[in-house]
């Protein structure tokens, strides 16, 4: 990802001890400090270790790149059977491209607001693609609306709460997007390796793995409104500070 907070321009690449420091510079352009969660850290060392390869392509580009492939990936899986382990390599390289981009923008000094607003746009459209893949295997369509709904509510809280003052991501929950791309990978997995559907029940595995995402969902978005609380309780929006001033 490219992040929330834009680099100051001419700001110099975060270092330490002479190298790229990935995990200060993830947390300072996301406002949000991870270096306390392990899952986190590896992933943000991984994918700076692929972007090493790429720092000659442009972000965008990589974020782009990201939705098409995604995008292939549900056509790919809805030809069916085997083609469903296709479909889960796709799913994870789309993921790893939308973290591959932020990487290369960190390390290239190339992070700006525009391409914050690129990567926001890139991972919705992938998360479309997604919730379209596990219809495509098989996931009831009325589910997968509702998935599809709480994942932009929890975006769009996270974006106004952003616009009311709050720095950062307000808190870093289970239902982020890695967890989406983890989701639907398994779901193709599943699929192309068990062709009758889920062991024991016979249920598709797009709908089992809508119902897991669903269930996420809800703990994510119960996380987040909670931390936004937090963050926010505190503050009065400027515009009905000088009434409220006024008021006494």
């Amino acid at each position: 990802m490219v992040g929330c907070t834009p680099r100051p321009a001419g700001a110099h690449r975060p270092t330490y001890g002479g190298a790229v420091d990935e995990v200060r510079g993830w947390s300072r352009l996301h406002g949000h400090d991870v270096s306390g969660n392990r899952l986190a850290v590896g992933w943000i060392r991984l994918v700076h270790v692929l972007a090493k390869g790429l720092l000659r392509v442009p972000p965008d580009a990589l974020s782009a790149a990201g939705v098409v492939i995604a995008a292939g990936a549900v056509g790919v899986a809805a030809a069916g059977g085997r083609w469903a382990l296709l479909a889960c390599a796709l799913v994870v390289l789309s993921g790893l491209l939308d973290g591959v981009d932020g990487a290369v923008a960190l390390r290239t000094g190339r992070a700006r607001p525009l391409g914050a607003v690129v990567d926001a746009v890139a991972d919705r459209l992938g998360d479309v693609c997604l919730v379209l893949l596990l219809v495509v295997l098989g996931g009831p369509g009325w589910l997968a609306a509702a998935v599809g709904g709480s994942l932009f509510l929890h975006e769009y809280a996270r974006a106004r709460a952003q616009g009311a003052g709050m720095t950062g991501a307000g808190a870093i929950t289970v239902a982020e997007r890695p967890t989406r791309v983890v989701i639907a990978a398994v779901a193709c997995l599943g699929a192309g390796l068990w062709t009758g559907g889920t062991p024991w029940t016979g249920w598709s595995w797009g709908a089992v793995c809508l119902v897991l995402w669903a269930v996420v969902a809800v703990a994510g978005g119960a996380h987040l409104a909670v931390a936004l609380r937090r963050e926010l309780r505190d503050r009065a929006a400027p515009e009905l500070a000088p009434n409220l001033t006024q008021g006494r």
